[in-house]
């Protein structure tokens, strides 16, 4: 994918990168929870055509547990590889259910700030996001393939309440794209992005 700077419309800047270091969906059914806990964050994320990794001080790597090469992934047939969310999101996660929604809990690896939209939909995304280093020569460019959808565990931590019911109205409230967007390398190669990098969304029809 060419990445034409007449094509980029601005969108926000990333405030937040992180992996799931292992899976955040614990126990057994049906007795299974969420725990954000191995999630972390990062000051920098190396975007891979697998998946997202982070590299660290001391050398070593961190894989997402949804890079296709990490031993217990979670990636499903490359429609996961990546994952990115909108902290106009998570402010209507906490207005419906409360504070203790924290930004980043729903561990997508990229997390934008914008104050150009209140929801981000798939429609807006269709033509792909860019994300261009400050500082630094280059950019890379993201496929969003679809929304990360809610799942069962996701809503009960979220809604503090295994009611059915209320299980019911937050999985229909955090759904499409609410909960965040999958998203797969469209450059070639692989890239580092950092905290504080600009975000665009590329137009089909500039």
């Amino acid at each position: 994918m060419s990445i034409e700077p007449d094509s980029l419309r601005p969108l926000g800047r990333v405030v937040r990168l992180q992996i799931q270091r292992s899976n955040l969906k614990l126990g057994e059914k049906p007795n299974r929870y969420y725990d954000p806990a191995p999630i972390l964050a990062v000051d920098e994320l190396t975007l891979t055509p697998q998946g997202a990794l982070a590299r660290l001080a001391d050398g070593g790597v961190l894989m997402d547990i949804h890079h296709a090469a990490h031993p217990n992934t979670r990636n499903r047939d490359r429609t996961n590889d990546v994952s990115v969310g909108f902290t106009p999101h998570y402010a209507a996660m906490r207005q419906r259910f409360g504070p203790y929604l924290v930004d980043g809990c729903a561990g997508e690896n990229i997390l934008i700030e914008t104050a150009a939209l209140a929801r981000i939909t798939l429609a807006h995304l269709a033509g792909g996001l860019v994300i261009r280093p400050v500082g630094r020569e280059g950019a890379v460019a993201l496929r969003v393939l679809g929304v990360d959808p809610p799942c069962r565990e996701f809503s009960g931590y979220a809604t503090r309440d295994t009611a059915p019911e209320s299980i019911k109205q937050a999985l229909q409230f955090l759904d499409d794209g609410l909960r965040g967007f999958y998203c797969s390398l469209a450059s070639p190669g692989s890239m580092t992005i950092n905290v504080g990098d600009e975000v665009f969304v590329r137009a089909l029809n500039p």
